[in-house]
């Protein structure tokens, strides 16, 4: 089972955000490259979504994102996802 952090936007200014990005990056980057996100990134209206392997790494990145912890992000919530692969 997986799991996907789903955060809504604070509706702070594109300035302010990118001021934020390159330590968010950073803390992306960690998780990528551990194996722990399969996929992230940003919806239209700046909320975002990151899908992990499993439960435990979404609860940590949490703790560290500063997209979280500055308020980029307003809020967020952590869905269990069993993921199914259909035949093409």
């Amino acid at each position: 089972m997986k799991a996907v952090l789903i955060g809504e936007p604070s509706g702070v200014s594109m300035e302010t955000i990118m001021t934020v990005y390159p330590r968010h990056k950073i803390i992306v980057d960690k998780y990528i490259e551990s194996g722990e996100i399969i996929g992230v990134g940003p919806f239209s209206d700046m909320g975002s979504m990151a899908i992990f392997k499993t439960r435990a790494a979404a609860e940590q990145f949490t703790k560290e994102d500063p997209f979280i912890l500055e308020g980029i992000i307003k809020s967020f919530a952590i869905k269990d996802w069993n993921d199914i692969v259909l035949p093409e």
